[in-house]
């Protein structure tokens, strides 16, 4: 019988700590972060070439690290029950949209942007908690109003969003803005906003990109100034419309990149064999950029591997927000799904230049833990919103 306890012991400690995960979800971020570790392998800048910012073996085993805290916080926010997680909105919201207050006031600068907190040998970036804690403060403002539903709500809702997004693009970080301004703009999406007031607005901005094409060359002068936008956000978007017209300085990130992924082919140049990777052409090649050393060195069927694995993913989701229990479970669910494409969409966009460049992470595959963690929180509250309804 003694031989049987730690046998039985093993199963129960086991037992407790898969029980508030999502097999299906579980299994898929696992085959990605692993998918992961492969690509970060060949794009760490310390493996061709060792330094002492980046001696060989340190991005990984860095990653590595960020991982397993992500997974921890994810495994923690899973075992919080829906309903709990919705109550603690308002906190996380006022908190946040305090301490984005404290960032223009006393934040430190970094290259001109003022974004982080100082905490004492470590650095804080309150925007990060906004990108969950907006969408599960309006979530919460919705399930209280459930059947009172009006333009008021909405209008209201659009306040909430407002001033978060504002100090966060005053930053300036407006890619950050816009990952926070679209996870809220889902909610009250999702909340029964009317297609009356969406088609006006897609039509307003598409026709703004159809002018933008014809007229951009004309307001891309140096001598033309943008309203609302620093000038390094003007560059982008110029850059964006014609690569070529710095070559070596602004469009240069944009040109190696499309070149790597246009290289890659079918079957790819080969794993670690990639020449604008490790040839030192393709910048920022192991976090924003990360998307063109897979599509370089495995080619198209790499990037449709990672492309059905992050379909699965989302539709994992949306199957969990079909089946909330509730309109607030419903509606943080289908943002924390939204947000995940949000990422992916602008990514693999601004990589292969149909978008501007806004440092916004491949989902699960760039090195560093702050996307990582907001990420993997956000999986935990698909999962803890799961198992809220299995348990109805």
């Amino acid at each position: 019988m003694a031989n049987h306890k730690p046998h039985s012991r093993i199963i129960k400690l086991a037992e407790v700590i898969l029980r508030p995960l999502d097999p299906i979800l579980g299994l898929l971020l696992a085959c990605l972060l692993a998918y992961a570790i492969i690509i970060m392998m060949s794009a760490s800048p310390g493996r061709v070439l060792p330094t002492l910012d980046y001696p060989p073996g340190s991005i990984i085993s860095a990653q590595l690290v960020q991982i397993f805290l992500a997974l921890g916080l994810m495994w923690l926010v899973a075992n919080i029950p829906a309903q709990r997680l919705l109550s603690l909105a308002p906190t996380l919201y006022i908190a946040g949209v305090t301490l984005l207050v404290l960032v223009l006031q006393f934040g430190v600068v970094v290259k001109g942007a003022q974004r982080w907190l100082d905490l004492g040998g470590t650095r804080f970036q309150p925007s990060e908690l906004m990108k969950i804690a907006m969408p599960m403060a309006l979530a919460w403002f919705f399930q209280k109003r459930d059947g009172f539903i009006g333009w008021k709500e909405f209008l209201l809702s659009a306040l909430l969003l407002g001033v978060p997004v504002a100090l966060i693009a005053k930053q300036p970080d407006l890619g950050t803005a816009l990952l926070v301004a679209a996870a809220g703009i889902y909610v009250i999406f999702f909340a029964g906003l009317s297609w009356k007031l969406i088609v006006p607005v897609a039509v307003i901005g598409v026709a703004g990109i159809g002018i933008f094409a014809i007229f951009g060359d004309q307001w891309c002068q140096p001598d033309v100034q943008w309203p609302f936008l620093k000038e390094y956000q003007r560059d982008r978007v110029c850059t964006l419309l014609d690569p070529t017209r710095d070559p070596l300085g602004k469009g240069f990130h944009i040109i190696q990149s499309t070149i790597a992924i246009g290289s890659g082919g079918l079957t790819g140049r080969g794993w670690m064999l990639g020449t604008q990777t490790h040839g030192g052409f393709l910048p920022e090649r192991h976090t924003d950029f990360i998307f063109a050393v897979l599509a370089e060195e495995l080619g198209l069927a790499g990037v449709l591997l990672l492309l059905a694995l992050y379909l699965a993913i989302l539709m994992r989701g949306l199957f969990i927000t079909a089946a909330a229990p509730s309109l607030g479970a419903k509606l943080l669910a289908g943002s924390m799904t939204m947000i995940l494409f949000t990422y992916l969409f602008v990514n693999i966009g601004m990589v292969s230049g149909i978008l501007p460049v806004v440092g916004v992470p491949l989902p699960f595959i760039s090195y560093g833990g702050t996307a990582l963690i907001t990420l993997c929180v956000g999986i935990g509250i698909l999962m803890s919103i799961r198992r809220g309804g299995r348990e109805h």
